[in-house]
């Protein structure tokens, strides 16, 4: 029988062939994976208790959200903003995107959430801690503050669940910032996280791959403007109605969250 005579693979498809089972031996050698997966972690164990040592912390950000459509096109929503916080119970997060122009401000006691475009407020009573607003606002309200886990005084505690596989890959660079650069894997999600290196390991890079979901559409977020300590300016954490917003039902509040309401999961324009 002859044999079909072979294809020389394109330069490019080698290229990438060759790297891609060079990534493959490096990542998979028993007792050195095993000790570059606990570096790994240690990695991330410092840079949590960083943050839960910083009594104030203020950063800008950019996020970049990807739906899925139900023909199978993925698309990317972009939003910058900036959080400022006071431990343990001071916040102010603002979010400028296409579809929402949005400030969230809470002093302890009462949440507020002003759409800017609309020019509406509502406000909420939710006595307490960072921790359990940032609860809140994803269980109940439905309102998640960007890259909430990583503002938790338990970082460590909330990244680490249900972690399978853990990955060091060296250094990256963002924004500038030399970073180390980790994997992670639940059965759920992949994540990543590029952490500063130095005496401030705050994270410039998080991003969330949900693979279990048609097309493995990503959540990321970077961090700039890092700031801690007597750095962050904010001091009063109030919502001040400059603007004469009308003040709503939080029900009424349209077009506040990174996913607009008109993509939002069943929707039909």
């Amino acid at each position: 029988m002859t044999k079909a005579p072979q294809r020389a693979l394109h330069p490019a498809v080698a290229a990438a062939s060759s790297a891609a089972l060079g990534l493959m031996v490096t990542l998979g050698c028993g007792s050195a994976a095993s000790a570059a997966d606990a570096d790994a972690k240690k990695l991330v164990k410092t840079m949590s208790d960083y943050l839960a040592a910083e009594k104030a912390i203020s950063f800008s950000y950019d996020t970049n959200l990807e739906v899925v459509t139900v023909d199978h096109q993925k698309l990317l929503l972009a939003s910058s903003g900036k959080i400022e916080m006071g431990r343990p119970d001071k916040l102010r997060v603002t979010r400028f995107g296409g579809f929402a122009n949005v400030e969230v401000t809470f002093d302890g006691k009462t949440l507020s959430l002003l759409g800017k475009n609309a020019n509406l407020y509502a406000q909420t009573e939710v006595p307490g801690t960072i921790d359990h607003l940032i609860d809140e606002l994803r269980d109940k309200l439905h309102r998640p503050v960007p890259g909430a886990d990583l503002l938790l005084p338990d970082a460590y505690d909330e990244l680490m669940r249900d972690v399978v596989d853990v990955k060091d890959l060296g250094s990256g660079v963002i924004g500038g910032v030399e970073c180390d650069h980790l994997a992670f894997r639940t059965k759920e999600v992949d994540w990543q996280i590029w952490i500063a290196q130095g005496e401030h390991p705050y994270p410039c890079r998080y991003v969330i791959t949900a693979s279990q979901v048609d097309q493995s559409p990503q959540y990321s977020i970077q961090i700039s403007d890092w700031k801690t300590g007597t750095d962050v300016v904010a001091d009063d954490f109030g919502f001040k109605n400059i603007t004469n917003a009308e003040k709503v039902d939080l029900t009424k509040l349209a077009d506040i969250d990174e996913l607009p309401d008109h993509l939002a999961m069943g929707g039909t324009k």
